[in-house]
């Protein structure tokens, strides 16, 4: 049974397909989200032998996550409740992930250094970071225009030697993504 959770909006398969998930990864959404829109598609994407954590500050969120999971018997889903804006809060060793995804969350980060930091440690030299946002112009949903952060915005954010920019894409009609290598230098 497919998890259905406003894909409308943004279509997880598909981004996580053109941002290269494959079997055996292992993925971290920080600030999953009580619907999980990426946790679910990840598992099914990666299968057993990889690993998907729901990171999410709210414990009633991550309740929810495992319950859902258990129900559809996705057991390589491991919620991990952290506040993503503290560098090393993160219960998730430094450089063992794939691929880390921040969605809909980066312009809502009060500590916007710390959360880059915090994607770095957590990605391994290699690993894919991607960001999705909210496109700045007036949309019919989302957060006031006032506080999206424009692509040019976020890359400021996100210039540090602990990252590369890699790519950008449209995520759908309201989001766009960035995609950042890790480098090998050392958080």
């Amino acid at each position: 049974m497919m998890h259905r959770s406003g894909t409308e909006l943004i279509n997880p398969f598909k981004v996580l397909e053109r941002v290269g998930v494959r079997e055996g990864f292992r993925v971290a959404d920080l600030g999953c989200g009580f619907l999980g829109h990426f946790i679910f598609p990840a598992a099914q994407l990666i299968g057993g032998k990889g690993v998907v954590y729901a990171v999410d500050i709210q414990e009633h969120v991550l309740e929810h996550i495992a319950r859902y999971a258990k129900q559809e018997h996705l057991y390589n889903i491991v919620p991990v409740r952290s506040d993503i804006d503290v560098y090393g809060a993160t219960r998730i060793d430094d450089a063992s992930l794939d691929l880390t995804l921040l969605v809909n969350n980066l312009f809502l980060s009060q500590d916007r250094e710390a959360l880059a930091h915090e994607m770095a440690r957590l990605t391994r030299p290699g690993g894919r970071i991607v960001i999705v946002e909210w496109k700045p112009n007036d949309s019919p949903i989302g957060p006031p225009t006032n506080q999206r952060l424009g692509r040019q915005d976020a890359k400021k954010i996100l210039k540090t030697p602990y990252m590369d920019f890699f790519d950008e894409f449209e995520a759908g009609p309201y989001h766009y993504g960035l995609i950042y290598l890790r480098t090998e230098e050392p958080v």
